[in-house]
């Protein structure tokens, strides 16, 4: 019935499918062939271009596939390269949304003449391309200016970062041809910082002829402060006080600033732009080493007294505090908490490596984080306990990642809802009573969840309980995901076949597999789990020692789609299997195969 659909719809319906899946709906049929190109190139996949004279024809075979979005390699000022543009130009100028030169060296005649036939632009990186501002003369005449500008009517994106001679002159005429620009990019370009006009001076591009000043991209803010939404400044070294003048532009409301190694930043001055521009979703302030009370990845003296600058970030939507070890959690509840009566519409959340961060304060924040959460992690929060595991099943059911690594603490009556063991004194540990039915036998009734099971968690795409007390009683009953793509349960040591046969029978549509150090499971186990993982395409087995060449014939026969495999330290795989799996299997690009057979690691290090 597909057949009769009309080529739209069927490439609508393929749009929501992984590239994977695209590629083998488009082995159905001719029209399925055809929807299935139209939705990858609605998924603006960039094809980069080799600027060389062997390019000219998938030149051509690009243009009539009606490609959007290219980037050009290798370019500079020779014939090949201006014979390329002018291919480019003809065959994909009238349809190009998207067009990346970075780092190349082109002629300003060749640029020129390759925008004006790109009428429909809307993002143009020339990141790294000196050659087009060291003269100073592009688009100096009125004339050829005014055309650029008809031609980039729709910019909505210019990247510009790294170019060490654009100056006031070139910024201006560049940028007035482009006037719905909305995103714009100048990280590490030169900039200079002179907020008071010098003496005797009128014209903001007198101040610095040979260079950018700040003054000047400052005055291009505030002529658009009601389009621009993203800026990024990083590596211009820019001055709080420069911060402070940008926050408080009239009308200005963005979305993204990215400010990453700007190390003369205050927290006095982040955190007032914080107050002045609420509705930034995104804020980069890595490699700000100066900030020490500032919610930021890997800052190591930021403790809970920074976490409470987040409060006037309403829209924030993605937050990473990973490696913050002073960071318990206290604060971050009252900083994420509802605004104006409304849930936070945060994301993606990162509090991985937060050593201090315990059950109490988790709990306590995890209700308000609202439904709009899909990626959660908290790898190496080594205090966490079942009590966090419980409540994330409980209120953050719309998650697709969630990444528990070295999460030691959690033990299977958590992941399968039941309630806590009481404790009682006796010689050594004591499992679950209720666990103890799966011993019983299949005619036995299986234990009741007593509250939230990782079941709840249906939307998970990414899961990660590496280094865990986990075992088969409760990995084989929970791990029912039929969206997981990617699943980590390396360094699980009660891990047997029973239990990896049923993961695989519950996760059929795995494309990512991390078990390495599971030295439990055998060749056995791998032939009947690997018929359930045909789609599988990165596997890690590293450090399996029970595993031989058998199971490398099984994944070869079965995982067609495999595309990267890990069998280091595997002391019953030898060379000669690797070599054969190789040759059954030449898509694989990549065979992790160090001190395979039992290498003595001491001699050979």
């Amino acid at each position: 019935m597909a057949e009769w659909l009309p080529l739209e719809m069927l490439t609508y319906i393929l749009s929501f499918l992984p590239l994977s899946d695209q590629k083998e709906a488009s082995l159905v049929s001719r029209a399925w062939y055809c929807a299935a190109q139209n939705a990858l190139r609605e998924t603006d996949v960039r094809y980069h271009i080799p600027v060389a004279l062997s390019s000219l024809s998938a030149i051509q075979r690009l243009g009539l596939k009606g490609i959007s979005c290219i980037g050009l390699t290798n370019l500079d000022g020779s014939p090949a390269s201006h014979q390329v543009l002018q291919s480019v130009a003809y065959h994909l100028g009238p349809h190009l949304q998207s067009l990346c030169l970075s780092g190349g060296s082109p002629t300003e005649a060749s640029f020129v003449a390759l925008v004006l036939s790109c009428t429909t632009l809307h993002s143009l990186d020339l990141s790294g391309c000196n050659s087009l501002f060291g003269s100073g003369m592009l688009l100096a005449q009125p004339e050829m200016a005014q055309r650029v500008q008809q031609a980039l009517s729709s910019l909505l994106e210019l990247n510009l970062a790294g170019l060490r001679d654009l100056a006031n002159l070139s910024f201006n005429r560049l940028s007035s041809c482009a006037p719905s620009l909305e995103r714009l990019s100048l990280a590490y370009c030169h900039l200079t910082f002179e907020l008071v006009p010098a003496q005797g001076s009128t014209d903001p591009q007198d101040s610095s002829p040979s260079h950018l000043s700040f003054r000047n991209l400052l005055r291009f803010v505030k002529e658009r402060a009601g389009r621009l939404r993203a800026l990024d400044l990083s590596g211009t070294g820019l001055p709080p006080e420069a911060l402070q003048a940008l926050g408080q532009v009239a009308g200005l409301q963005l979305q993204e600033l990215g400010l990453h190694s700007c190390r003369d930043l205050s927290t006095e001055a982040v955190t007032a732009l914080c107050r002045q521009q609420p509705c930034l979703t995104s804020l980069d302030l890595s490699g700000c080493s100066e900030l020490s009370d500032l919610s930021l990845r890997k800052l190591q003296r930021l403790t809970d007294v920074g976490c409470t600058a987040l409060g006037g970030l309403w829209e924030l939507q993605s937050l990473d505090v990973a490696e913050c070890r002073l960071v318990s959690g206290r604060e971050l509840a009252r900083a994420l908490g509802p605004v104006h009566g409304a849930p936070p519409a945060l994301a993606s959340l990162s509090l991985a490596c937060c050593s201090s961060l315990k059950d109490a304060p988790v709990l306590s924040l995890i209700p308000l984080l609202g439904p709009s959460l899909r990626v959660l992690d908290l790898s190496s929060c080594v205090a966490l306990t079942n009590r966090t595991l419980q409540a994330i099943c409980t209120y953050l059911t719309h998650l697709s990642v969630l990444r528990l690594a070295w999460c030691k603490e959690l033990r299977d009556w958590g992941l399968l809802g039941l309630g806590e063991p009481s404790e009682e004194p006796a010689q050594g540990p004591q499992p679950h009573r209720q666990l103890e039915h799966q011993a019983l036998g299949p005619k036995d009734p299986p234990p009741q969840p007593q509250g939230p099971s990782l079941l709840m968690l249906q939307a998970l795409q990414e899961l990660d309980l590496t280094v865990s007390k986990l075992t088969d009683a409760s990995l084989a009953k929970v791990l029912q995901f039929p969206q997981l793509r990617q699943l980590a349960l390396s360094l699980l040591p009660a891990l047997t076949d029973k239990g990896l046969v049923g993961v695989a029978r519950g996760c059929p549509s795995l494309e990512r597999l991390a078990l390495s150090h599971c030295n439990l499971l055998s060749d056995e186990g791998w032939a009947q789990a690997a018929s359930f993982w045909p789609r599988l395409q990165h596997l890690n087995l590293s450090s399996c020692s029970q595993l031989t060449e058998q199971t490398l014939d099984t994944i070869g026969q079965v995982c067609k789609q495999i595309q990267m495999l890990d069998v280091a330290i595997c002391p019953r795989i030898n060379m000669a299997a690797v070599r054969r799996f190789q040759a059954q299997l030449p898509q694989v690009t990549c065979v992790q195969s160090r001190f395979v057979g039992g290498a003595d690691l001491t001699i050979t290090l």
